[in-house]
């Protein structure tokens, strides 16, 4: 869990060529996508790009994930087949879309299972759970806790907003003028709720994609607000968009400076068999160590200094 996703490149499945580029690009997710960015005459050319790429291409230090297409269809099975069995020892999870009920989360685990068994993948592969309706919102906690491969749940806030039948207020789709309808942050409850599921089983977030990637201060204030509310990353669109969103899920150098300094004191009181915690005349309780050692682990992954606690 304390490996960075802070952003995530979605690149079609399709176009070889942009393939090759994300690998060069600074996100550190690059999800290869078989489903809404593919046309469907080009499923099956897809995944011979994803396979023929996963195990070519130089991805450096990056996590590599697929999008498969939706259960529901005759298509995810044989996706899963197709580029797991022939390059599955390159990727580090599936994207399931449209997750509405556990059992979606069961289907994928035990296919992930037989293919890993029959050629020999002896990593597991993650599962990343795309929540996009209603159902998939009102099922999330049971979704999150619906097998060890669960690695994140990702909100799709379009297919969202259409499931309930949300006002369409930009071309997208995907997060922008949203301030113009709603004195606040239109889908607080839905990524708090997300949150919830998703912190109380050990899993990480991921926010929705921005739609217009030409609008890097719109993308950076829904950035920021995903991150507030506990996000830990955020779909990229665009190559331009990557550097934003890393760089509102940093850690801040001061940030990471006081995270440090309160583990000190923690451990510095256990050493001396203080039960209380006090830090320049505060009080620090169990939750804020908590949050205290996750940023201190971010920082680790980021691989920026952090002091060992007693020197």
């Amino acid at each position: 869990m304390n490996v960075l996703r802070r952003s995530v490149l979605s690149v079609p499945g399709h176009v070889a060529k942009m393939h090759l580029k994300a690998s060069q690009s600074a996100a550190d997710v690059v999800m290869l996508d078989l489903e809404d960015s593919v046309p469907l005459d080009e499923k099956s050319a897809a995944r011979d790009a994803v396979v023929a790429s996963l195990t070519q291409v130089d991805w450096g230090h990056r996590q590599i994930s697929v999008r498969i297409n939706a259960i529901e269809t005759p298509l995810a099975y044989q996706d899963l087949i197709a580029v797991v069995e022939r390059a599955g020892h390159h990727l580090y999870s599936i994207v399931a879309p449209k997750v509405d009920h556990p059992g979606d989360i069961h289907f994928v685990d035990r296919l992930l299972s037989g293919i890993e068994q029959r050629v020999g993948i002896d990593r597991p592969i993650g599962i990343e759970a795309s929540i996009e309706s209603a159902a998939g919102l009102n099922a999330v906690s049971d979704i999150a806790a619906a097998g060890k491969r669960l690695v994140s749940l990702v909100f799709g806030i379009a297919d969202y907003s259409a499931s309930i039948g949300a006002r369409l207020v930009s071309i997208s789709g995907h997060g922008e003028n949203e301030d113009q309808i709603y004195p606040g942050h239109r889908w607080h409850f839905a990524l708090s709720r997300m949150v919830m599921a998703a912190k109380a089983n050990g899993l990480k977030v991921i926010d929705a994609p921005y739609g217009n990637f030409k609008d890097v201060d719109g993308l950076t204030r829904a950035a920021a607000m995903g991150c507030a509310l506990g996000c830990d990353g955020k779909w990229a669109i665009h190559p331009t968009q990557i550097e934003p969103i890393n760089t509102v899920f940093t850690p801040a150098g001061a940030d990471i400076q006081r995270a440090q300094r309160i583990v000190a004191a923690a451990e510095a009181a256990q050493q001396a068999g203080r039960g209380a915690v006090a830090l320049d005349g505060r009080m620090i309780d169990q939750a804020t160590l908590r949050l205290a050692r996750q940023l201190c682990d971010a920082a680790r992954a980021l691989a920026k200094p952090v002091q060992n606690a007693a020197s």
